[in-house]
């Protein structure tokens, strides 16, 4: 059955995890029915290929974009959402949801009940309650002050959100979206509201995402305001190389007058000199490096499809891309 034939397009990464979103595809039909339309995108799992199988049990329709390796959960997603914009119509809603379950299906009316209103084009799911350790709310809160700081932003959502399909369509224009999906939608200047909302548990299985993947994943959410961050270490690193100069030349005027003692001076003015040698030549990489993405944000896109390997849907028809 074709896509635009649904209400709701749900876009979900699959890695090696069939058992969870099999639950997920049967929560999907037991709440959605056939108003859902499902684009899983397998990140090129080898020990565990999603197969239609798992879609058709739980009498759901949709499709399967079998990637020809393993790229990521942030470019799966921004693969799902490329295919579905090419297939989707105006008035359908897209949800963006990861398949482990932590995502729960029986919240998406209040996502996609946010859509309703005109001058909103995104609804983005903010977690009130959170299951993980200590060590990883801590250095979660550490992080969202750190990108506070370094991009003038706040960010407190991850993946799962509703979006207009226009939003969709803009999204995928970006080159960002397969870097940080959140980030991106940073900074697409779409109009976004928040949905507060629980966080459920996996249905089976681990995470496969440690604590380095985790931090990884945070950083890459600074590479797509890369211009906004190495402007303010540009301004810092100015600050400091003309603080320098003025404790230099301080340090001058005390030792003219008398006011040094022995040994402290060349101790003062040689450290003095290194911070402003340093930070200056920092500054000028940050302007140089800022001058490079500025000129290199004219680059096109690869297609999403030099990543798919079959795209298989429930309605018989598989091809091989």
């Amino acid at each position: 059955m074709s896509m635009n034939r649904h209400q709701i397009v749900v876009v979900t990464p699959v890695y090696e995890d069939v058992e969870a979103c099999s639950c997920l595809f049967k929560d999907l039909a037991l709440h959605f029915g056939q108003q859902v339309y499902v684009v899983a995108v397998d990140d090129g799992s080898v020990r565990q290929p999603l197969e239609l199988t798992t879609l058709k049990q739980a009498r759901l329709n949709g499709v399967i974009l079998k990637l020809r390796r393993n790229v990521g959960h942030q470019r799966a997603i921004a693969i799902g959402l490329s295919y579905a914009a090419e297939h989707m119509h105006t008035d359908q809603r897209i949800v963006v949801m990861d398949s482990d379950g932590e995502d729960l299906p029986t919240t998406m009316p209040e996502l996609l009940r946010g859509l309703e209103a005109d001058q909103v084009d995104v609804v983005v799911a903010q977690r009130k309650s959170r299951l993980e350790t200590l060590r990883f709310k801590a250095f979660y809160a550490v992080y969202k002050r750190f990108f506070n700081l370094m991009t003038g932003r706040a960010i407190s959502f991850g993946n799962f959100m509703a979006l207009k399909a226009h939003a969709v369509k803009r999204l995928v224009a970006m080159q960002e979206l397969s870097i940080h999906v959140a980030a991106s939608v940073l900074a697409s200047k779409l109009r976004m509201t928040s949905c507060p909302l629980d966080r459920g548990p996996r249905y089976a299985g681990q995470s496969k995402m440690n604590f380095v993947g985790l931090a990884l994943h945070g950083f890459k959410a600074l590479m797509v305001f890369a211009e906004d961050v190495l402007v303010r270490v540009g301004i810092t690193c100015a600050l400091i190389a003309g603080f320098s100069i003025v404790g230099a030349v301080a340090a001058v005027v005390l030792k003219i007058i008398g006011f040094s003692t022995p040994g402290w001076f060349s101790i003062a003015l040689g450290i003095l000199v290194l911070m402003f040698l340093q930070t200056g030549a920092l500054t000028l990489m940050t302007l140089m490096l800022t001058g490079v993405i500025r000129g290199g944000t004219v680059a096109t896109a690869v297609s999403y499809l030099d990543f798919v390997e079959k795209i298989m849907r429930t309605d018989e028809q598989t091809d091989a891309a």
